[in-house]
């Protein structure tokens, strides 16, 4: 095993090996708005599993809605980068380039996740039926606004877009499809009183069929709009988790939509779920993973006095093992002891779990992150930063 101890000196060495070398970058012309604009596309690639984004960045038009809209971090994060995973089974990173949504302003994503109005409502909010263009089910009117709420969930969650480029020979960049991600809510929360406790319903089991719906109707509408006539549009369903979910919820399905076709044909199924270590469930669905992360947690509850727990997020791909995060917070009293943790963990990694999974682990304190230890599959040993 490589030495760890000069780490920090070493990675600073990587991390500018690794930067983007920006005097070998490529310039191109790209059509915007049917005007031709100079950018500039970063010859660097940090791996073959990301795509190539355009200088300068340009930032999504619906910005910032998606915090508001989801329930957890875990979400949000999974939601943005489970996405693009969709994306990679249609437009090859070798080929395209990413660009944040640029065409689902804020006010139109507001209004898609709205509620469908009633005629009655309509006429009292003073708008026309091409004004009604809420996604969620209306609510009847029978009944209070909490009653009405109760038996009508809210569905859409969020609407996320994604835009992939291609570039032809002459360098010009154009748009070459667009990836729509539908965030679904599976548990429904309501009160039966204004001002009263908040109660909660399971919808799961509608909420992919309901999905479905919605996306058949934002297709038509994004053939509406000017520039998205024609390219290839690709939907995919994602099932946010509760509220109190220490584990992100995942997509569960997608379908790719032809050049210029306003109609969605067959659905692909995604097989993907988040499991929490260590848990019951987890234990009853993959128990020699479980079994395995169990030992690596009572390995370090041996080493460390001040340790205060183990916490492990695996993401679960055709019912393997696929990734593997993993949290550890001591309570630390010096550099030594951090250098000498980090050092004993990362044998832990090399003996504990197998080379083809993704493994991230962080160790942190309350003074905030100490080191981190990363290992790509394929990989004997793992890369290893300790924070100074």
């Amino acid at each position: 095993m490589k030495k760890w101890l000069p780490v920090c000196a070493t990675v600073m060495l990587l991390l500018a090996g690794c930067a983007p070398k920006f005097d070998t970058e490529s310039k191109i012309v790209q059509d915007k708005n049917n005007k031709k604009e100079s950018a500039i596309i970063p010859n660097y690639q940090v791996s073959d599993q990301y795509y190539r984004t355009i200088l300068p960045f340009e930032p999504s038009k619906a910005r910032g809605r998606i915090v508001s809209n989801l329930n957890t971090r875990y979400d949000i994060q999974e939601f943005e980068t489970g996405l693009m995973r969709v994306a990679q089974k249609t437009f090859s990173p070798d080929t395209y380039l990413f660009q944040e949504g640029q065409y689902l302003d804020k006010d139109t994503v507001d209004a898609w996740l709205n509620r469908k109005y009633t005629p009655s409502q309509l006429k009292e909010k003073k708008m026309t039926e091409a004004e009604n263009l809420g996604l969620n089910p209306a609510n009847d009117e029978k009944g209070t606004v909490e009653e009405q709420n109760e038996k009508n969930p809210i569905y859409l969650a969020h609407i996320l877009e994604h835009d992939y480029l291609v570039k032809d020979k002459e360098g010009k960049v154009s748009l070459g499809g667009v990836v729509i991600g539908l965030a679904l809510n599976t548990v429904h929360y309501y009160q039966k009183e204004q001002y009263g406790a908040v109660y909660e319903e399971d919808i799961h089991e509608k909420t992919e069929s309901e999905g479905k719906k919605i996306a058949e109707e934002v297709v038509k509408r994004l053939r509406n709009m000017d520039g998205l006539k024609e390219v290839p549009i690709t939907v995919a369903l994602f099932k946010q988790k509760s509220k109190s979910s220490v584990v992100p919820g995942n997509f569960v399905s997608y379908t790719e939509v032809g050049k210029g076709s306003a109609s969605i044909g067959d659905w692909k199924k995604i097989d993907e779920k988040y499991y929490l270590f260590p848990d019951d469930e987890t234990k009853k669905d993959y128990r020699d993973d479980a079994n395995t992360f169990d030992k690596f947690k009572q390995d370090v509850e041996e080493y460390f006095p001040n340790y205060n727990g183990v916490i492990g997020r695996g993401l679960y791909k055709d019912k393997q093992l696929n990734q593997l995060s993993i949290e550890i917070p001591i309570q630390f009293y010096g550099e030594a002891e951090v250098i000498g943790f980090t050092q004993y963990i990362t044998g832990l990694v090399i003996n504990t779990f197998p080379d083809y999974v993704s493994l991230e682990i962080n160790v942190t304190s309350v003074n905030g992150p100490k080191a981190i230890i990363v290992r790509n599959p394929g990989e004997k040993e793992p890369f290893v930063h300790i924070y100074q």
